[in-house]
């Protein structure tokens, strides 16, 4: 499938006459198309440049021109001394990777790893090229998609679009990353637009059917409209991409308004129509497709339909362009937002107030998987499997026979090993539990579809005279099992499935015995309804031990959100992993493990929190006795649009090995890196079996060392979190949601004594409290008011969410009385130990105790709001020394705070003298702008135009003086903050007893 949209292509122009003496230079080497059979890669790489690179795509070789070239044979990589086959320069920068092979490696796959370790050795490298001299693949920004060219069959528009992408003149101006930009816009564009129209021509319909059928449930004619408007989706797809008639969505409307002697209806056109695509019709030219979406709908073909409805929206979305501009992925958005859609109407049909931000798919934790994933996974379970048993069975490579007539004894094991696999291929069982609109199933389809041709043509090689077979067909009867709770996804991710397949003249697959409605994590009728009995349902998976890969996205439902008490009863009863708080997902990774046959795979992106909290434990003992992990994969950042979870892909074999080391990568973009690998018997030395898999073998050391000798810091202090202030039906007297709203017990002044100072989590910094003038009223009215000895003594306040390695943990120290909330954590003395808070400060706020955090915390890694929990926090190692060795720490932590005090109030003088109502990031930091970058940021802000030069002059003078001044001193005072920082940090390192080496790793100078 293509990367870019065709009209995206269509508007680069070229040099057609350029292009025209290039295709004939491209004739050349067709001409050798037999020579290229059997050369081997390293007999023509330079005539492979040369006679496509240089002869075709304009580019100039070393070889030709020594002193201007930009592509060279064989360069070493910068790191060592390993060679590309080819690179492409740009301003004397390696920017392309080439990597050639010849005719005998069929699998480029095997190809890409090696071609994109070369990537990583070049600094400025963006595109991948790998060819075997007919199959061509060209990557770029780093991804693992690619556009594919055939050299041996390209034809002139194909050769067009090669030389659009791949030409020196097109990589030099940044060509294909700019049309990846356009397509991808022009992709959101055309979605949302289409989804726009799509929405309203099915909002109209079901108004339509509820006016005119109002006899039959509400709830079922939604179902019927949506179904109606499967049919129709299927015909726009259908009519454009050469399965029905061009324009059949016209031909409909026209026959309706040809009528002399009948009285049709429209929707009476659409039904024969209908008709027709079911059984096929030769008068109409419309093949039999069957399948079930069209299958004979008493209460369907009753509903009364306005033929103005039918009309004009319905030709409104025939006028896209389903060929080439709306392909799958597209549409597998525009489904997925169809089923929250159809959530709200079912919300209106029923009378319930109805939050798009808390619908049921949200609730459920539905969310549409970005493909780069669900590409990565497929090709890391399904892919993985296919390609070690073609491993096991010695058919990784398939070479031609020398004589097809008379093979070989070696060659004729080939060929019965090809049949095996082709056997065994057939009957690969691949389920994605929770399959929403489809998004793995039509990944793991497309994955297939690609494997058994790939496999046609090694038989064909062969001699094989049978080796052709209905390929998609096959795919969907054999292969592919899907399971939702929600019905009207099921019959999305068909539709989507069809859509994929569909075939001129050939029926549509039935899918109903495939892809089915229930409850996949419970199978007793007594619990719930929909409970789904997974033997019964696909007898033919488990009579030969269960599924072959599972696959999927499970939906994250906490047990205290949407979860009865009946089934939370179940699920303690069923799953090991159903401990404390229940979230669904948890119970689909263990219920993964076992649908899956001994020795098979599983690959999951589920939310990372499982890997360490308390509630994870029972799964992570569940994977420990029964799998192998291959890949843990850590997503930085959001990896759904709207979904504030951070995820993690987990790739493993149901197979218990010990001494199992398994790969860490991280995501950078859409790409995954390989950071270290881990052994996975490591975790059972953990506390709670926590899979620490954020550090490597280096950093677990360094952690032992500093828990060595330590104790933790909750045995020397108290560690509470803050008060709560508002909640519904809390409180004494309980708070109302009004209340709540207006939250009643703010104020902007001292309103009684027992009005305090309040601080936000924003208001606390290392060293520093910036209050923003807000006050609380204390008492029992508040939520949760928590004791009030927490904010009337001395206390440490540290900050929820974390700041920036090295200076993670945000810390300051405070004896006025401060209320404060749950996003700041207190601390408070114990009055058992003689160990004072400033020694525990100057220790929170180290560097050490800032690597010691982000490398065995999961709330550390998070890109989006990490955090620092209680429960990590009270394990944090300390050392229990005496007071006189933790005098030096309570010297510099007096020190820096007052060094902070001293400089928050400077910079606040500066600042209150510009008199703004808001000051921009660059004016709170003005110390670090030059006085002529701050004269521009503050007449902006201030909206100030200088009439005339004196006039500019005489505003200079006026703040020149001031702000060289308070700037010079702001600086000084932060130089001796960081200066007393490190001091601190030395001093935590001898504490700690860490070597120069060790100080480096933490430092990052290793």
């Amino acid at each position: 499938m293509s990367m870019f949209q065709n009209s995206v292509l269509q508007s680069i122009s070229q040099d057609e006459g350029l292009i025209a003496l290039r295709w004939a230079s491209y004739q050349s080497y067709k001409a050798k198309l037999d020579f290229l059979k059997t050369v081997k890669e390293e007999k023509y790489q330079d005539g492979f440049l040369k006679d496509i690179f240089e002869s075709c795509l304009g580019y100039t070789l070393e070889s030709t021109n020594p002193s201007e070239f930009n592509l060279e044979r064989e360069k070493k990589n910068e790191t060592d001394s390993k060679k590309a086959d080819g690179v492409i320069y740009l301003d004397k920068k390696v920017i392309g990777i080439i990597e050639l092979k010849d005719q005998k490696t069929k699998n480029l796959d095997k190809v890409e790893q090696q071609a994109f370790w070369y990537l990583t050795q070049h600094s400025n490298a963006k595109y991948v090229i790998i060819s075997n001299f007919d199959e061509l693949r060209f990557y770029f920004d780093k991804s693992t998609a690619y556009e594919e060219f055939f050299l041996f069959d390209l034809d002139y528009e194909g050769f067009k679009k090669l030389h659009l992408l791949l030409s020196y003149e097109s990589i030099k101006e940044g060509i294909p990353l700019k049309l990846k930009e356009k397509t991808a816009s022009f992709e959101a564009s055309i979605s949302k637009e289409l989804y726009k129209d799509f929405s309203h021509f099915r909002n109209h319909l079901f108004e339509n059917i509820l006016k005119n059928n109002p006899t039959i449930e509400k709830t079922e004619l939604l179902r019927y409209t949506q179904k109606l408007c499967d049919r129709i989706i299927f015909i726009l797809f259908a009519e454009d991409r050469g399965l029905l008639q061009a324009n059949t969505i016209k031909e409909i409307r026209e026959e309706f308004r040809a009528q002399k002697f009948t009285n049709y209806t429209l929707y009476d056109i659409y039904k024969f129509y209908f008709h027709a695509i079911n059984e096929g019709n030769e008068k109409l030219n419309i093949p039999r497709y069957n399948g079930g979406l069209f299958a004979k709908d008493e209460l369907l073909d009753s509903l009364i339909i306005d033929n103005e409805v039918l009309d004009l929206e319905a030709q409104k979305l025939s006028d896209y362009d389903f060929a080439s501009e709306v392909g799958v992925n597209i549409l597998g958005h525009i489904f997925e937002q169809s089923l929250t859609d159809l959530e709200e109407i079912q919300a209106s049909i029923e009378h319930i107030d109805f939050d798009k931000s808390k619908s049921k798919r949200k609730k459920d934790g539905v969310f549409y998987t970005p493909e780069y994933i669900t590409r990565y996974i497929v090709q890391n379970t399904l892919g993985k499997m296919c390609e070690e048993k073609r491993e096991s069975l010695h058919v990784s490579e398939v070479e031609a026979p020398k004589n097809l007539k008379k093979l070989t004894q070696k060659e004729a094991k080939t060929k019965e090993n090809l049949l095996a696999y082709k056997e065994w291929l057939l009957h690969v069982k691949v389920l994605d539990p929770a399959c929403g609109s489809g998004a793995f199933l039509n990944q793991a389809l497309e994955f297939l579809i690609a494997e058994h041709k790939r496999l046609q043509n090694d038989l064909a090689l062969m001699g094989d005279l049978f080796a052709s077979y209905m390929v998609e067909e096959s795919v969907l009867e054999n292969n592919l099992y899907g399971v939702d709770i929600n019905e009207d996804a099921i019959e999305i991710a068909k539709l989507s499935l069809w859509l994929r397949t569909a075939k001129k003249g050939r029926c549509l697959t039935s899918l109903a015995d495939k892809i089915k409605c229930g409850n996949s994590l419970i199978d007793d009728k007594s619990v719930v309804d929909n409970a789904f009995v997974w033997e019964e349902e696909f007898p033919e998976v488990f009579e030969n031990g269960g599924f072959d890969v599972v696959i999927g996205n499970p939906p994250y439902v906490f047990a205290r959100e949407n979860i009865s008490q009946n089934e939370k009863d179940y699920y303690v009863k069923i799953f090991n992993s159903a401990q404390y708080q229940i979230n669904t997902y948890l119970l689909f990774i263990e219920k993964s493990i076992t649908l899956i046959k001994q020795n098979s795979l599983y690959g999951l992106i589920v939310p990372n929190a499982w890997l360490m909290v308390y509630s994870g434990q029972g799964l992570r003992k569940h994977i420990l006795d029964t799998s192998k992990i291959n890949q843990i994969i850590n997503l930085e950042g959001y990896s759904f649009e709207n979904v504030n979870v951070e995820t993690i892909i987990l790739l493993a074999k149901k197979e218990k090995i010990s001494q199992n080391n398994f790969e860490v990568l991280v995501s950078k973009g859409t790409e995954f890196v390989f950071s270290h690998n881990k052994l996975q018997d490591s975790f059972l030395k953990n506390d709670g079996l926590e899979f620490r898999v954020f550090s490597d073998d280096t950093s677990d050391s360094l952690i032992e060392k500093m828990q060595n000798n330590s104790v933790i810091l909750d045995e020397i202090v108290q560690i509470k979190a803050g008060l709560k202030a508002y909640e519904k039906g809390k409180g004494n007297p309980k708070q109302s949601a009004e209340d709540v709203k207006n939250r009643i017990y703010d104020y902007d002044y001292k309103f009684d004594e027992k009005t305090f100072k309040y601080l936000d989590g924003k208001d606390v910094g290392r060293y520093f409290v910036s209050w923003s003038g807000l006050y609380l009223r204390y008492g029992e009215h508040l939520a949760a008011p928590r004791i009030f000895n927490l904010f009337n003594d001395e206390k440490i306040i540290i900050r929820e969410i974390t700041g920036k390695y090295p200076n993670s943990i945000i810390a300051t120290y405070e004896k006025e009385v401060f209320l404060f909330n749950m996003s700041n954590i207190c601390i408070n003395q114990n009055k058992d130990k003689k160990i004072s808070l400033k020694y525990v400060l100057a220790i929170l706020n180290s560097s050490l105790i800032s690597y010691y955090f982000i490398k065995n915390t999961a709330k550390a890694v998070r890109q989006m709001f990490p955090k620092v929990i209680l429960k990590d926090l009270r394990q944090f190692p300390f050392k229990e020394i005496s007071l006189q060795e933790q005098e030096p720490f309570i010297q510099k932590a007096d020190k820096m705070l007052e060094l902070n005090k001293e400089l928050q109030s400077t910079k606040q003088n500066f600042l209150d003298e510009l008199k703004l109502e808001k000051l921009t990031k660059k004016l709170e930091n003005f110390e670090e702008l030059s006085f002529e970058e701050f004269v521009r940021e503050y007449t902006k802000a201030k909206k100030i135009k200088f009439a005339e030069k004196l006039e500019e002059r005489n505003f200079k003078q006026l703040w020149q003086s001031l702000f060289e001044h308070d700037k010079t001193l702001t600086c000084k005072l932060k130089n001796e903050i960081e200066k007393t920082d490190k001091e601190i940090d030395a001093l935590v390192y001898k504490l700690y007893g860490l070597s120069d080496e060790e100080i480096k790793i933490v430092e990052g100078r290793a």
